[in-house]
């Protein structure tokens, strides 16, 4: 073989081996920027990210900003916080069941919005969450399996939720108000009791009761307040009739003077 030719051959080699370094490295990079567990693939041709039995205790910063898919289920989160999943427009299916999550701030789902279609939140430790929470979310979400306290706050996230089709029936009061709503599922309680409507006319009643114990005491004092007046008169009245006529007269006429 010339020499020219083996020049050629080695270095064409050599920027190959040179690529493939660079590209193992940048593997090897992206690989380490990822929390311990988690790792990327690709599934029915959607960017998947699965941290799943990772033993999580909060939702990973470094993932892909193009993930369509995020496995984030059974590991030891506790709260979702606000804007936890801001940087992933392009979000599909998430997955955050099996966690120990017991608070949702409001805007924790902020900029999945218009794309999520999947949220699932089951077998956490969800008590009660407000609507702002998912406020503008279109997805189908799974709610089941938590503690919830059965209330006005969740009739109305209810309402404003999409349940997957089938879970409604594993949202069970855990806690409620009347103990003979322990136990059952939520959609059969409130198709008897409206909680918001009891709520409200609690409110009136209690509203009733201190404007009523407000006009009492305003009462009470007008009524103290002429009795002591009334005793006050009588008692220099009293005074009066103890002086001598001409004293008297004169005070009398000082008296009625200050009354009129």
């Amino acid at each position: 073989m010339p020499a020219a030719e083996r020049v050629v051959l080695r270095s064409v080699t050599m920027w190959l081996l040179l690529q493939s370094l660079l590209l193992l490295a940048s593997c090897l990079r992206s690989a380490a920027a990822f929390p311990k567990g988690c790792y990327p693939s690709e599934e029915d041709g959607l960017k998947t990210f699965r941290c799943s039995n990772a033993r999580l205790t909060e939702v990973p910063r470094d993932i892909p900003n193009d993930t369509n898919k995020l496995y984030l289920d059974s590991n030891r989160i506790p709260f979702l916080p606000r804007d936890a999943f801001r940087d992933l427009p392009l979000l599909l299916e998430l997955d955050l069941s099996h966690n120990a999550i017991a608070s949702v701030e409001s805007g924790a789902f902020r900029g999945l919005a218009e794309h999520l279609h999947s949220l699932d939140l089951s077998s956490n430790r969800l008590v009660s969450v407000s609507k702002d929470a998912f406020s503008n979310l279109k997805a189908k979400v799974n709610l089941s399996d938590n503690p919830w306290l059965c209330d006005c706050r969740l009739q109305e996230l209810i309402r404003t939720v999409d349940l997957v089709a089938g879970s409604s029936g594993g949202i069970v009061c855990d806690s409620a108000a009347q103990e003979e709503h322990v136990g059952k599922a939520f959609l059969q309680v409130i198709a008897d009791t409206d909680f918001c409507n009891v709520y409200k006319k609690t409110t009136d009643i209690a509203m009733l009761v201190t404007m009523f114990g407000w006009f009492a005491m305003v009462i009470s004092y007008l009524v103290y307040y002429v009795r002591q007046n009334q005793e006050d008169a009588r008692r220099h009245l009293e005074y009066l009739k103890s002086l001598p006529s001409k004293q008297r007269r004169s005070e009398e006429s000082s008296t009625i003077s200050t009354v009129v």
